[in-house]
């Protein structure tokens, strides 16, 4: 099912950034770097629905988060692997994306 989503569309602009970091165009590209790597990982046949909280999740973790622009490409790999390994335990404590 993910190759029903557009992982286009929620892809981050400087524009979306700017009201939360110094550097908005770094930070989109951060985020969007993370939103990448969780649909490279996102099983095949995983429903859209649950793709769609995923990336969701992933958009309203990060976007806001002041130290985006700090960590490296090792901190985001081992952060989307633990988001893809435990994505049933997270959501679970999520109450509202």
């Amino acid at each position: 099912m993910k190759d029903l989503i557009d992982i286009h569309t929620v892809l981050s602009t400087p524009l979306d950034m700017e009201d939360f970091h110094d550097d908005p165009e770094g930070a989109s590209d951060k985020l969007n770097d993370i939103l990448h790597m969780v649909y490279a990982l996102i099983d095949d046949n995983l429903s859209t629905v649950k793709i769609e909280l995923i990336l969701g999740y992933v958009w309203e973790h990060w976007h806001q988060d002041i130290h985006l622009n700090d960590l490296d490409d090792d901190d985001l790999v081992d952060w989307v692997d633990h988001l893809i390994n435990n994505w049933d335990t997270i959501i679970e404590g999520v109450d509202e994306l």
